[in-house]
């Protein structure tokens, strides 16, 4: 189904990275909350989760189609695609990050630090040189999907970066009120790290951080580069080849230059929790997830890789 695009524009540059005639189009409906999607340039198709209803989808570019990639997911939240094309998911149920193989199987990448079982990994990205950096935030364990809640082992909400070599877990954020969404700028020399923790408190942060990545994976800095958010908190985001940043929030997404000034929205009219570039080798087409669809709209930008 195809919704006449609503943008709202903060600045002119906006005009020129959108294209105005592009629909949005509505490619499914029907989910209980959507969430991390992930884009598989060689087959042409994209994976997100749809969290409360433990299932992951699979939309096909090719046709059109959309079926069932994964059911029971363990409640996965955050997905991302690695350098060898295998999907790493954050999984709520199982307190756990975990890397579906080529061969589909399922090995477990991380599900405690120091002896201490980790919060609900939320959501991933993966580095140039294979280290997997996610967050990990409460909102898996204080939300029971239909089980017990769970008081956190660790005691904080960090971002953890995984060395892919050793399997040693480091975390690298220890500050955040609750780490969510996270990307790398083009050159990976930046992290942004979203802080939604206004889900808890009103009073909360609802913005988003950078961070400089030293030669030693540690980080320093982190100061806010965007915030706070004018329409409920950012969420999931991604950012395009000339590192701008495109992010969900409560109205849709949201378009900042790299050094947080505002270009302009795409208004979805529901709350849209993640994004992803697609579309074939291009990347100029954007997938967002909403609370109960799944959107797309083709843009006049490209994205960079899952990673």
């Amino acid at each position: 189904m195809e919704i006449k695009a609503h943008y709202e524009i903060r600045d002119a540059i906006f005009e020129t990275l959108i294209d105005p005639e592009a629909p949005l189009e509505c490619l499914h409906t029907g989910t209980g909350y959507s969430e991390g999607p992930a884009y598989f340039g060689g087959g042409r198709y994209l994976v997100w989760s749809d969290i409360p209803r433990s299932r992951m989808l699979r939309y096909d570019e090719t046709d059109g189609s959309v079926s069932v990639f994964r059911e029971p997911t363990k409640h996965s939240n955050g997905n991302t695609v690695d350098r060898q094309g295998r999907l790493v998911t954050c999984e709520h149920d199982s307190r756990r990050v975990t890397r579906t193989e080529h061969d589909g199987s399922i090995t477990t990448l991380a599900e405690r630090w120091e002896g201490k079982r980790l919060n609900s990994p939320n959501d991933a990205v993966v580095r140039s040189d294979g280290s997997i950096w996610f967050t990990d935030p409460p909102y898996g364990i204080d939300n029971n999907y239909g089980r017990p809640k769970f008081e956190s082992e660790i005691g904080g909400n960090y971002v953890f970066r995984l060395d892919p070599e050793t399997g040693d877990l480091t975390p690298v954020v220890t500050d955040m009120d609750k780490p969510n969404g996270l990307a790398f700028s083009p050159d990976e020399s930046v992290l942004y790290v979203v802080d939604s923790g206004l889900t808890h408190d009103p009073e909360g942060p609802a913005h988003i951080r950078q961070y400089r990545v030293e030669t030693d994976g540690s980080l320093s800095g982190g100061e806010v580069v965007i915030g706070p958010c004018d329409s409920f908190i950012y969420d999931g985001l991604r950012i395009d080849t000339e590192g701008r940043i495109w992010t969900s929030a409560g109205d849709g997404v949201q378009c900042f230059t790299p050094d947080g000034r505002m270009l302009g929205k795409i208004l979805t009219g529901e709350v849209c929790g993640n994004v992803e570039f697609g579309g074939g080798p291009s990347r100029s087409r954007l997938y967002i997830c909403c609370a109960s669809s799944l959107y797309a709209v083709n843009l006049r930008v490209s994205g960079m890789k899952t990673r």
